[in-house]
């Protein structure tokens, strides 16, 4: 696994400072590897998919927070600003559960809006992978592949922002830390 451009991120855990992450929905699969602070919850869908990644990020020490676009997203949207009261990071995938794949949907914008905290846009892509065929095209790094985790520029969202527009450009930046993880990917 190689590293690019995650200096403000090791900053703010090192410093305990709150902050979100951000992820496409096709990289769940090695987003455990990303954290290293002392406490995040994870927006996870309620459907029974979404029981299936619950259950495997507590094993990895990752909290989750029931909800989504499609089913309870209001309600787990409450749960993760109580927990970033509390003191948790947090983290989303803006384009899951079910897509459409790359276009962020405005929790993550909402959180960032109301806690304060940056969100860091974290991307990756391996030497060697899949993609499997589903909707949002999710990848999986075969053995033995280098793995380049890119994160983008941090993004400050005011309490006051205009969420169409701070979802369009999470969405450049989440997109332009992928296509820089891909070109690592393919030197």
């Amino acid at each position: 696994m190689r590293w690019h451009g995650d200096a403000a991120q090791r900053r703010w855990e090192a410093n305990d400072e709150r902050f979100i992450i951000a992820f496409w929905h096709r990289h769940l699969l090695l987003m455990p590897y990303v954290y290293r602070g002392r406490r995040i919850s994870v927006l996870v869908s309620a459907s029974r998919d979404g029981e299936l990644i619950a259950r495997t990020v507590e094993r990895l020490g990752i909290d989750s927070s029931r909800g989504s676009t499609s089913r309870g997203g209001a309600v787990g949207l409450r749960e993760l600003l109580r927990k970033a009261k509390a003191g948790w990071d947090l983290a989303f995938t803006p384009d899951g559960p079910r897509g459409p794949a790359g276009v962020v949907q405005p929790g993550v914008i909402l959180a960032a809006a109301a806690t304060g905290f940056p969100i860091q846009p974290v991307a990756y892509a391996a030497t060697r992978r899949r993609r499997l065929a589903s909707w949002d095209r999710f990848v999986v790094p075969l053995p033995l592949a280098t793995v380049h985790f890119v994160c983008g520029e941090p993004l400050a969202v005011p309490r006051d922002a205009e969420v169409p527009a701070y979802a369009e450009e999470l969405g450049r930046r989440l997109h332009a830390a992928e296509a820089r993880a891909e070109e690592l990917a393919q030197k």
